[in-house]
């Protein structure tokens, strides 16, 4: 990969164009999927998300030659990691049953300060002083649209019930991000996410076996099978394997800190999807979490 210069980018700049290109397509998923969520339970979306996204993950993984007996040390790391990413997106969209997108986008953008956290108690990563700025910042910046720029709740700190749910969501997205460097071992970012994911499939088609029995597939709006090709194509298989790739280049603050462009992402989705804008006190908000994300990638001197 070359740049207009033709000089050749730098790993951790790499993993920031990765980290780009995340941001963008996770944002699609808060709503489209605040549009699914409503007809489907979230274990039975969740489990078909994983075992579509792991077949083709699995495929690419399988042609570049990734697959091999070396991964089957240590299954365990798989069961870990699937484990907190179906935490992650079942809690995603019970979550949206009641919060809306942008709301629980800004819920989102807390990850980077958990990530810092669970990244100096796994891998020993501090936290500057430049950092700690810019995770106060986008912290400020959360609660603003967590909270509908309503400074009478966020003193009583009345939080909706859909924004609490994804919140614990958050925290198991958060540890992934630190632990993946932590328990790789030097297998390719595809591979290792195909494990993940299988660990991750059959994890929630054990626990959520009632849901997938229950649903009426047949009967499910279109918008339910858009939402669910969207979200194990682009942003399931796609980022998965962008964050991976990311977590090997970057410290776990600094890629979560992309995190922080994920509510301006999701304004766009929304009003290209016709649900219009947020009121204009949110982007207040919304500008302190791109200040926050700034100021976690200036590099520190």
């Amino acid at each position: 990969m070359t740049g207009s210069t033709g000089a050749t980018l730098t790993q951790p700049q790499r993993g920031h164009l990765a980290m780009l290109a995340f941001s963008a397509l996770v944002a699609g998923s808060f709503s489209l999927g605040s549009m699914a969520a409503p007809f489907i339970a979230p274990m039975a979306l969740t489990s078909v998300r994983f075992l579509l996204a792991g077949m083709i993950v699995g495929a690419v993984a399988w042609a570049a030659g990734g697959l091999r007996r070396k991964m089957l040390a240590a299954p365990w790391r798989y069961l870990v990691l699937g484990a907190l990413m179906a935490i992650y997106f079942v809690a995603m969209f019970q979550g949206l049953k009641t919060a809306p997108p942008v709301s629980s986008s800004a819920v989102f953008t807390l990850t980077p300060a958990m990530a810092a956290g669970f990244g100096w108690f796994t891998l020993r990563q501090r936290v500057t002083p430049r950092m700690g700025l810019a995770l106060g910042v986008g912290g400020v910046g959360a609660l603003w649209v967590i909270f509908r720029a309503d400074l009478q709740a966020l003193l009583n700190f009345h939080i909706g019930k859909g924004e609490f749910i994804f919140f614990w969501g958050c925290i198991a997205h958060a540890l992934y991000a630190a632990l993946v460097r932590k328990l790789n071992r030097g297998e390719s970012p595809v591979a290792f996410t195909f494990g993940m994911m299988v660990a991750g499939w059959l994890l929630l088609t054990t626990l959520g076996w009632g849901d997938l029995r229950a649903t009426d597939w047949a009967a499910l709006p279109a918008i339910v099978w858009i939402t669910l090709l969207y979200i194990a194509i682009a942003a399931s298989a796609a980022t998965f394997v962008l964050l991976q790739y990311a977590t090997l280049r970057l410290p776990a603050a600094k890629v979560m800190a992309y995190t922080y462009l994920v509510p301006s992402w999701v304004i766009g989705w929304e009003i290209a999807l016709g649900r219009g804008a947020p009121p204009p006190a949110i982007l207040i908000g919304v500008a302190l979490s791109v200040t926050a994300l700034a100021l976690l990638l200036k590099n520190e001197h």
